[in-house]
């Protein structure tokens, strides 16, 4: 399909065509005819499917351009993503005069913004975080009650930073023949009440990814052995010299000691999280997006949604507390079928994180900085897989290996060894049958 398809309004299919998309991705291309039918939606899909322009196509083809109300409502959790919508709605305009879009987020002046409401009137799209729309709303400068569209993004990021209760407070304000919209990347269970109160048999769409990771990202692997993650993270970036890198870390400090040492050594970095101001964080913001950095240094608040182009690298100085945010911190690369690489710092005691974000689908490769070059190095499981296959030996032939460690005849340890060797290869040979009886019982199956 193309756009075309869609029948768009002239300004939105020239506007498409300046941003360079022509071709909708998998989740536009499910969720957009749902929402173009007025239907309510839950789409489910993951972090750089689209979603973004999965709404804002059908709500700008929706707007009726001749009434300065506010016709659409979007909420986002965090200033960040409101921001990266709401410059992407604002593309629009270029190519429409009346087109009128706002944004409403905290750390901003609200009493500035409540005025500029008075003497300006109601913009046809707000777009903002909850808090701020709310505070709008309730004091009157706002009024949401005219908006036939509402659009709840990142749901689950709003469930996880505290925001639903705003965002429920919002939705129980505009009126009763509202297209509820609800995009997220999962649906946790504690969403569901809220999906319950405001949608009317909404569509579901979730798109299932063949991989929890792109498939066009290497993950590799690097164990600390006890170094100095900060010197690791340097010669990394001495070693891959990135297009541009972002290194997420679990807390505000360790963001902020990493930027500091990078800084110090003549790296061009930028840090994100939630202690640095408003404000200075939407002047690093801008400067992200003009490439002035090489590095990001970040909480997981940029780990979600946050889009920065051209990031070839990821690299983690831990192991997020919450490992459904490994794949959002591994997916600010491989953007839009671009190959991109993840790199990981782990030691002994991340072990079972480790294990339970491969039961996720990840694979490592293991890595090692040797003479200034990432090179591969042992699994870090090879004694358990050693100790795995011996324990599958005969009883024979472990009674064999535990006589071959005494003192013993000449030739017997050539004994244990052929005893092993054949072992090992009627075991192969047993498996491969295995494999073989599968396959024909599946062509088997399909042509039944």
């Amino acid at each position: 399909m193309t756009f075309q398809d869609y029948q768009l309004k002239a300004y939105i299919m020239e506007t498409l065509s300046d941003i360079g998309f022509f071709e909708p991705t998998a989740a536009q291309e499910r969720m957009i005819p749902t929402v173009l039918a007025g239907r309510d939606l839950v789409g489910e899909s993951k972090t750089g499917s689209g979603k973004t322009h999965a709404f804002l196509l059908p709500i700008m083809q929706g707007l009726d351009l001749n009434k300065e109300e506010v016709q659409a409502v979007i909420t986002a959790p965090s200033r960040e993503l409101a921001t990266q919508i709401f410059e992407a709605a604002r593309a629009f305009e270029k190519h429409e005069a009346r087109l009128s879009v706002s944004l409403f987020v905290g750390g901003t002046d609200k009493a500035r913004q409540a005025h500029k409401l008075g003497a300006s009137g109601q913009p046809m799209l707000v777009i903002g975080t909850p808090g701020r729309i709310l505070d709008l709303v309730k004091s009157e400068s706002l009024k949401i009650h005219t908006a036939r569209t509402f659009v709840v993004d990142e749901a689950d990021m709003t469930l996880d930073m505290g925001f639903l209760q705003e965002v429920d407070d919002i939705a129980g304000r505009l009126g009763e023949r509202v297209q509820t919209l609800v995009f997220s990347a999962t649906i946790p269970q504690k969403l569901q009440p809220f999906l319950k109160k405001y949608l009317h048999q909404p569509v579901m769409e979730t798109l299932a990814s063949k991989t929890v990771i792109a498939e066009s990202i290497d993950n590799w692997l690097i164990s600390t052995k006890g170094a100095s993650r900060n010197d690791l993270i340097l010669q990394l970036t001495r070693v891959l010299n990135p297009y541009v890198a972002m290194i997420f870390a679990n807390t505000k400090e360790r963001v902020d000691a990493i930027a500091d040492f990078l800084r110090s050594n003549g790296l061009k970095v930028a840090k994100i999280h939630g202690g640095v101001p408003p404000r200075e964080r939407k002047r690093v913001m801008a400067g992200i997006q003009r490439l002035d950095y090489q590095y990001v240094v970040a909480t997981d608040i940029a780990a979600r949604g946050i889009d920065i182009e051209g990031v070839s690298h990821v690299i983690n100085d831990e192991i997020p507390s919450d490992l459904s945010f490994f794949v959002h911190r591994v997916g600010r690369t491989g953007r839009n079928g671009l190959s991109g690489t993840a790199i990981t710092l782990y030691a002994p005691s991340d072990d079972a994180a480790i294990r339970e974000i491969e039961k996720m689908g990840v694979v490592f490769k293991p890595k090692v900085l040797k003479g200034g070059e990432l090179v591969d190095t042992y699994d870090r499981d090879r004694r358990e897989k050693r100790t795995k296959s011996r324990d599958e030996l005969s009883t024979t032939a472990r009674g064999l290996l535990a006589k071959g460690k005494k003192k013993v005849k000449p030739g017997y340890k050539r004994n244990i060894g052929w005893v092993v060797a054949e072992e090992n290869k009627k075991r192969r040979r047993a498996e491969k049958t295995k494999t073989a009886r599968k396959k024909r019982q599946a062509r088997k199956d399909s042509n039944s």
